[in-house]
């Protein structure tokens, strides 16, 4: 208990390093940030305004969809205002309370976004290899119920890493090399062996992305398999392009995340920038593409926009 209180609270809370050593660099990201976070902010929401007002729309996949876009509206929200402020400000400070919190929702958000990705490849290998019994399998009630494991899951692994390390004692180091709190981040400033932490860190990791993975995979080898038993071009060119813009999430997602880890302890100014701009790009860059990526080839999307635009007629309005 002792360790508990000295640890949680500290007066000056914790220095978010960030890109400060590189100064120059700092002011182009400033600028690129910002209207990559206003694209997010656009994008998502445009995504979850038409999946909620297009009665089209109302199906499992666009269901997830907007899932996975208000996700990403709250995943880059938790730490990119903060960014921002700490590029403009010379005080970098976080509070300590704020630093918690941050790390909690930031993790338990990306966290949640590697189980819904496995969730809808599920969706879309019943789409593909159980079209028949699609509608039986994939009802509302399920949909609910694969969601809601997703964020209990997510916000579950975040929970115990959270609380695990910042039960580490810090002798005074609070100089966070990072522009967030995160999990690697906060063992770097422990002065105790942090063996059980990251033992513990690796085994989430496998859980919560690994397993995931493996789920995912198992979903198109099928779909895959299923495809090429199609027979006309257009049936197999459809079954593609409803699966190809999930896959491509998943690719940069997944891969972003998972290379950051080879950065965990980084021991030069190189390996540190690499390592921060991974986190920015499956921080920020990614939940940027995601509505791009599913709207550009995705002609429900694109309807359902001009509808509510008032720039098509419901009337004669075909669904492909």
């Amino acid at each position: 208990m002792r360790r508990f209180n000295s640890t949680f609270h500290q007066p000056d809370g914790f220095v978010l390093v960030g890109f400060s050593e590189w100064p120059k660099l700092e002011m182009v990201l400033f600028v690129a940030i910002t209207i990559f976070y206003i694209m997010t902010l656009f994008g998502n929401s445009a995504i979850i305004i038409l999946s909620r007002l297009d009665p089209r729309l109302h199906t499992p996949m666009y269901f997830f969809l907007a899932n996975l876009s208000f996700l990403d509206l709250c995943y880059t929200t938790s730490t990119v205002p903060q960014m921002l402020i700490n590029i403009r400000s010379r005080q970098r400070n976080i509070s300590y309370i704020g630093c918690i919190a941050q790390l909690f929702i930031f993790l338990g958000l990306g966290s949640t976004e590697c189980v819904l990705l496995s969730v809808m490849a599920f969706d879309r290998y019943a789409a593909v290899c159980k079209p028949l019994h699609y509608t039986a399998i994939m009802h509302s009630r399920l949909c609910q119920q694969l969601a809601a494991i997703a964020w209990v899951t997510g916000f579950s692994n975040s929970l115990v890493q959270t609380v695990l390390t910042f039960l580490l004692p810090r002798c005074g180091q609070y100089r966070v090399e990072n522009f967030f709190c995160e999990v690697p981040a906060m063992l770097r400033l422990s002065c105790v062996d942090t063996w059980i932490n990251e033992v513990e860190m690796y085994a989430a990791v496998v859980v919560i992305k690994v397993i995931p993975v493996g789920l995912i995979l198992f979903s198109y080898i099928n779909i895959v398999r299923a495809v090429t038993k199609i027979q006309t071009s257009e049936g197999r060119k459809k079954a593609f392009n409803t699966c190809g813009s999930h896959l491509l999430v998943v690719i940069m997602f997944y891969g972003s995340a998972i290379s950051g880890y080879a950065y965990m302890a980084p021991k030069s100014n190189s390996a540190k920038l690499k390592g921060k701009l991974l986190a920015l790009f499956y921080g920020l860059i990614t939940p940027m593409l995601n509505p791009l990526i599913y709207t550009l080839r995705n002609k429900d999307i694109k309807r359902a926009a001009k509808k509510l635009l008032g720039r098509e007629q419901e009337q004669g309005w075909n669904v492909t």
